[in-house]
C-alpha cells in the first residue's frame, strides 16, 4: 500500500471510495434512498474542489496496482492557534482492506 499526496486527477477514484465506502458503512443507519442518490460525479466535483482548496490536505491510499482504495482529508482551523497542529476531517478506506498495513 502507497500514501501519497492527492492530485487532481485523483478525485474520481477518491469519489468511488467516498461514495462505496457510505453505502457500506452507513446501511442501516442511513435510509438506503439517500445511500442509492449518491453521485460519483458529484463526489468528483467535491473532491476537485476539495484537492484545489489552499489549506485542505487530501491524501490517498493505493494498492499494489496503483488504484485508490482509501483517502484521507484535512487541515488548519481558522481559529486555532496551535501551532502544526490541524483536524483530520475525513478518513475512509475501503472495508476489505481495512486493518492492513
Amino acid at each position: 500500500m502507497i500514501i501519497r499526496e492527492a492530485k487532481m486527477s485523483d478525485a474520481k477514484g477518491i469519489a468511488k471510495v467516498h461514495v462505496d465506502c457510505w453505502k457500506t458503512t452507513y446501511r442501516n443507519i442511513i435510509p438506503t434512498e439517500y445511500l442509492e442518490k449518491l453521485s460519483y460525479e458529484q463526489r468528483t466535483e467535491l473532491w476537485i474542489r476539495n484537492i484545489s482548496t489552499v489549506g485542505n490536505y487530501v491524501y490517498v491510499a493505493e494498492n499494489d496496482d496503483g488504484e485508490i482504495i482509501g483517502f484521507t482529508d484535512g487541515g488548519k482551523r481558522e481559529k486555532n492557534d496551535v501551532e502544526k497542529s490541524g483536524d483530520l476531517t475525513s478518513i475512509y478506506i475501503f472495508e476489505h482492506f481495512q486493518g492492513q498495513v
